[in-house]
């Protein structure tokens, strides 16, 4: 494994900010089980709220935002999304924190869904911190962009495993975080041979620069890896 020294901590599909007390997840997808034609294997809903709440437990940020894809269909809003939301906001506010969300390109109905506060670029209190979903270039500047959309995950021994991709300097000096899919209904995107062009972010230009991290259950750390351009012929 590899040493990478952040200012933040990764944890299961979600990431922690000390200094902004703020907890980041990204790619929610809610209604993703019940807009499929084929049947989930999970409630989305009910388990994107459980697994939220125990990371509130653990951290207990000030403010819990959402970088993009809160909802996943682009044209409704399917059964029980508006009763997920609900939840998930009850759960946050139960945690006394604040929920923002910077809408991603699935949230064409986040309006009719979700009246708190959303921004499409979200500044952290840290004030070096700009959270955003990342299918578009920021506007904001920032040291660090924490960002979603791609969905990474790495291929570690045969086995899929979602991944955080972490570019220090890599988009005009500043660094990027990828988040994975909070959702465990999102297969994920296989980054292990994955170019430029295979990424949808703007905001990852070479992805050879970034390094990949999973989370461990048996040790609670995240695990590093060198950039994904030397990790490659050793996975």
């Amino acid at each position: 494994m590899t040493a990478v020294d952040l200012p933040v901590s990764p944890f299961e599909r979600a990431l922690f900010v000390p200094d902004a007390d703020a907890l980041v997840v990204a790619d929610l997808h809610l209604g993703k089980a019940v807009d499929s034609s084929v049947d989930a294997p999970i409630d989305d809903g009910s388990d994107v709220r459980d697994r939220l709440e125990s990371l509130l437990e653990r951290t207990a940020p000030e403010t819990v935002v959402v970088a993009g894809d809160l909802l996943h269909s682009f044209s409704r809003l399917p059964r029980g999304v508006e009763r997920d939301l609900a939840g998930l906001e009850t759960v946050v506010d139960g945690a006394g924190a604040s929920l923002v969300v910077t809408p991603g390109n699935h949230d064409t109905m986040l309006e009719d869904a979700f009246d708190g506060d959303t921004s499409p670029e979200y500044r952290l209190a840290d004030g070096e911190t700009v959270v955003c979903h990342g299918h578009e270039a920021p506007a904001l500047e920032a040291d660090r962009y924490v960002v979603g959309h791609d969905h990474p995950a790495l291929s570690v021994d045969g086995r899929k495993l979602p991944c955080f991709l972490y570019g220090p300097g890599v988009y005009e000096g500043a660094d990027v975080i990828v988040c994975p899919a909070f959702t465990r209904l999102a297969s994920g995107a296989t980054v292990n041979g994955m170019g430029a062009r295979d990424f949808q972010s703007p905001l990852v230009t070479n992805p050879g620069q970034f390094h990949p991290a999973v989370w461990d259950d048996s040790s609670e750390e995240p695990l590093w890896f060198p950039p994904l351009g030397e990790c490659r012929r050793l996975l």
